[in-house]
């Protein structure tokens, strides 16, 4: 389930369509220098939601890496909407934080 809102959809607005897509796929502690990209993306949780619903087996979507979103998928199973859920902790973290 794709959400667009400007036209461009937001994988148009990633912080990473410039990158070679080939550098999200990478193992180990490659892996944390990837996610530490994702961070300040405008659409990271986008994309999180994304590769969550569509089950994506392999690199690093939206800060995550496959182990951690088969954990997350293992742990809460009858999501129906991730964006949704992944945009209220989102907002429960900040608000915490504050």
């Amino acid at each position: 389930m794709r959400r667009v809102d400007d036209g461009m959809g937001w994988a148009g607005r990633g912080l990473c369509t410039n990158l070679d897509p080939d550098a999200f796929f990478v193992q180990g502690a490659e892996q944390q220098q990837v996610k530490a990209r994702c961070g300040p993306c405008p659409v990271r949780l986008e994309c999180l939601a994304d590769a969550l619903e569509n089950r994506m087996e392999f690199g690093v979507w939206g800060g995550m890496t496959e182990r951690e979103r088969r954990r997350l998928l293992r742990q809460t199973p009858n999501v129906s909407d991730w964006l949704s859920l992944l945009q209220e902790a989102e907002q429960s973290r900040s608000h915490r934080s504050a």
